[in-house]
């Protein structure tokens, strides 16, 4: 039986190019929705993101039962989990982007600007770059050693090193994925990464954690 991959649709992601890279990497079932009842039901889940983490925490919250249905979905279900860009930074504790917003709380962490010394280095951080990997234990066995396409201002500083999956540098250390048990989440658009992207979203579409 075709697994089903809920897309979350809450407004604030780039929900075609995502759904065709998923589609491009073997998934069969994608279901575009913000209908908890679908979610809860999913095998996987891949929240994207695109924008200020406050619009997109907000967008979020804004449709009825549909935090409350992935957090049942992911936690007591165990389905595995994608967030993508601000979906993942959306699992932090809080983002400070347009004052102090709450976020999943799912991985202890904040999600600040990128601070760095050299003003020659340009914010946001646009373009390929090395992702790295930390470690080899959960999810953060679906990381490997490659180059992906980043664009984002703010990064996720988590409180636990544990929980870092892998990393890049922009004039700064920046947390290029986080991964805890059957949560994934990538700084970097897999999307938009060709085939070391579309290779990770294969892995993700096939793991059992």
């Amino acid at each position: 039986m075709a697994e089903t991959v809920a897309l979350i649709d809450y407004g604030a992601g780039n929900l075609l190019s995502v759904s065709n890279a998923l589609e491009v990497a073997g998934a069969t079932g994608i279901a575009v929705t913000a209908d908890p009842h679908v979610v809860r039901a999913a095998d996987r889940i891949v929240l994207p993101g695109v924008g200020s983490f406050r619009a997109c925490a907000e967008g979020l919250r804004a449709i009825p039962g549909l935090v409350e249905a992935m957090t049942e979905r992911v936690h007591v279900g165990g389905a595995p989990f994608l967030g993508i860009c601000v979906g993942m930074q959306l699992l932090a504790d809080r983002g400070v982007e347009h004052g102090v917003t709450p976020g999943l709380g799912w991985i202890a962490g904040e999600v600040r600007r990128i601070d760095v010394a050299d003003r020659a280095i340009k914010v946001p951080h646009m373009g390929w770059n090395d992702v790295v990997p930390a470690h080899h234990a959960g999810g953060a066995m679906l990381i490997e050693p490659g180059e992906a396409y980043f664009l984002h201002s703010y990064h996720l500083v988590p409180e636990e090193g544990h929980d870092i999956a892998a990393m890049s540098d922009h004039g700064t250390g920046i947390v290029a994925a986080v991964a805890r048990d059957n949560l994934l989440g990538l700084q970097f658009h897999p999307e938009k990464s060709q085939a070391y992207g579309l290779a990770l979203l294969a892995r993700f579409l096939d793991w059992k954690p």
